[in-house]
C-alpha cells in the first residue's frame, strides 16, 4: 500500500471509529476527540486516556491503551486495520474500554 492509500484508509478508519465512539460516549462516560489526524478517548471514571494514531512510515495504526501499545496493519480480507489474527481497530478499542470500565462496551 502506498502512502496516499494508507492515508485515505487510516483517515476513514479513524473517522468511522470516532463516529461510533461519539454515539457510545454518553452511555459509557467517555469523550472522543479527533484532532490533527489522531483520536483521543478520555475516560472520567476511572481516569484514563486511549490514543489512536496513524503511523504513515510503517503503514500502521497505533493504539495506546491500558499501558499497552498495539500496532495494527491493514487486513485486506476484513477491509480493516487489525492485529494479526486478532481484533479489528473497533473491536480492540471496545475490548480495551470493556477491560477498563468493567462492563461490556459495544461500539
Amino acid at each position: 500500500m502506498d502512502s496516499q492509500e494508507f492515508r485515505v484508509r487510516a483517515d476513514d478508519a479513524l473517522a468511522h471509529l470516532h463516529r461510533r465512539l461519539m454515539i457510545a460516549g454518553d452511555r459509557y462516560g467517555f469523550e472522543a476527540d479527533l484532532n490533527g489526524g489522531a483520536l483521543a478517548i478520555e475516560f472520567d471514571e476511572p481516569k484514563a486516556k486511549f490514543v489512536v494514531s496513524p503511523n504513515a512510515p510503517v503503514s500502521q495504526i497505533w493504539v495506546s491503551a491500558l499501558s499497552k501499545s498495539f500496532k495494527l496493519d491493514w487486513d485486506a480480507a476484513r477491509e480493516a486495520f487489525a492485529l494479526a489474527g486478532g481484533p479489528t481497530l473497533t473491536e480492540l478499542v471496545a475490548q480495551s474500554a470493556t477491560e477498563l470500565l468493567g462492563e461490556e462496551v459495544s461500539l
